[in-house]
């Protein structure tokens, strides 16, 4: 094996490296180093040591001095970038007629796209507010949109139409239009690669694409109930599928059987996801509880509880340390991931949230109401052992419920969604 090069990932902190084989010199492959735990703190020659002996031949003696430099870039980003910058309203938009259904960035957050009750997806500039691409061929409400991020080339619109399309993020072109469900698609996902595609639906089956041929490669059946959340792990190889039967399935992507069903919510699954280092995902239900599951054994390693309403959506940090929830009771919580204790309750909303995020720092959490308010919180601050969460902004304007809110990949731009049929982009 030969090194070609380092590439540097700051959020989750980590490496890339860029190889060839012998026997395929022309053939790049690619192997990532997690520094998950790295700080502001962190002693970066024990960690070149460390790095040296797991990832030799392929990292030698002689690359250290390239290998302490960007380890050292890494720390002083970790050090430099709080943030912890206001934002400012940069841009409204209204994008269609008819209501908005979901928005989403790519990873610069130059872009983003809409989708409608109108049955089209709009791709729109975000500096300068102008519609560049008009993605049109659904017959009914595209519900679910997502970019191949991070390359951000081709997007996937899902629809209740049954069908799932595939499109050239430039020129709107519809590559492949996957058919096969029997109902509507409400959730769905590129793999990491960007090679496939995932679909759920409300006719209790997910399935499994192809980019290149549009092949339907398995057929995931076994949950008894709507599929409403799906999400791939960090490396593609497992999908985890929430349902209204109550039950969270991990599935093989290669094969497309289950490994694990995860039993123990008491009422539908609204959200689920997997951490960076796909060891652990997540479960929210409406039964007011989230679930932290290991993900080799399929059990439970601590239920999140404190919610007195449903529990509408749960994400992990970059690095998988907290969680943070989104509930109907008007409260979001965040909790850590090694006690499962709460370390946070952020109120201040005044109607149901039904949106939180971090921002890739993990200094930041973002929630969205039916208040028609989105609020940022700094959830930094510790006072002994519990960190308290402060409001720190207010996002107002919307004149109706928001539904979608997030971050890009830099935490530099938000993007919200409302019910009012408008978009907004802030900025710090």
């Amino acid at each position: 094996m030969k090194l070609r090069r380092f590439l540097l990932r700051y959020y989750p902190p980590g490496l890339i490296l860029e190889y060839t084989q012998r026997n395929a010199p022309q053939q790049k492959k690619f192997k990532e180093i997690d520094l998950l735990d790295l700080t502001a703190e962190t002693d970066i020659e024990k960690l070149v040591t460390k790095i040296i002996t797991q990832e030799h031949p392929l990292i030698s003696l002689k690359k250290a001095p390239l290998l302490r430099q960007l380890l050292h870039k890494l720390q002083e980003k970790i050090k430099s970038d709080k943030g912890d910058s206001d934002f400012y309203l940069f841009k409204i938009l209204r994008a269609h007629i008819l209501p908005l259904t979901n928005c989403a960035f790519n990873k610069g957050g130059d872009k983003f796209i809409t989708g409608s009750y109108d049955r089209t997806c709009k791709v729109w500039d975000t500096e300068t507010g102008d519609e560049l691409v008009n993605l049109e061929g659904h017959r009914n409400v595209v519900y679910a949109i997502a970019f191949n991020n991070p390359y951000g080339d081709k997007i996937i619109t899902g629809s209740f139409d049954k069908e799932c399309k595939l499109w050239d993020a430039e020129t709107g072109e519809n590559l492949h239009t996957f058919r096969g469900h029997a109902t509507e698609i409400v959730c769905l996902s590129f793999n990491p690669s960007g090679t496939a595609v995932a679909t759920g639906s409300m006719d209790n089956t997910a399935r499994l694409w192809d980019v290149e041929t549009g092949r339907c490669l398995h057929n995931l059946c076994g949950h008894k109930a709507e599929i409403v959340s799906l999400n791939f792990d960090t490396n593609g190889k497992h999908i985890v599928t929430g349902s209204f039967d109550h039950t969270v399935k991990m599935w093989d992507t290669r094969n497309g059987c289950v490994v694990r069903t995860l039993t123990g919510h008491q009422g539908e699954i609204s959200s689920t996801q997997f951490n960076y280092a796909s060891d652990l995902c997540i479960s929210a239900s409406i039964d007011r509880t989230v679930k932290i599951w290991d993900v080799t054994s399929g059990k439970p390693l601590h239920t999140l509880k404190g919610h007195t309403d449903e529990v509408l959506d749960v994400t992990f940090d970059a690095t998988g340390t907290r969680v943070a929830t989104a509930s109907a009771d008007a409260t979001s919580r965040v909790y850590d991931v090694a006690t499962g204790a709460c370390a946070s309750i952020l109120v201040g909303h005044r109607g149901e949230i039904s949106k939180v995020a971090f921002n890739p720092q993990g200094t930041r959490v973002l929630t969205g109401s039916s208040d028609n308010v989105a609020r940022l919180w700094d959830v930094t601050k510790t006072e002994g052992t519990t960190t308290k969460a402060e409001c720190v902004q207010i996002m107002e304007g919307h004149s109706d419920e928001i539904f979608s809110c997030a971050f890009n990949y830099g935490g530099d731009r938000i993007i919200t969604g409302s019910k009012d049929n408008t978009c907004r982009i802030w900025k710090c």
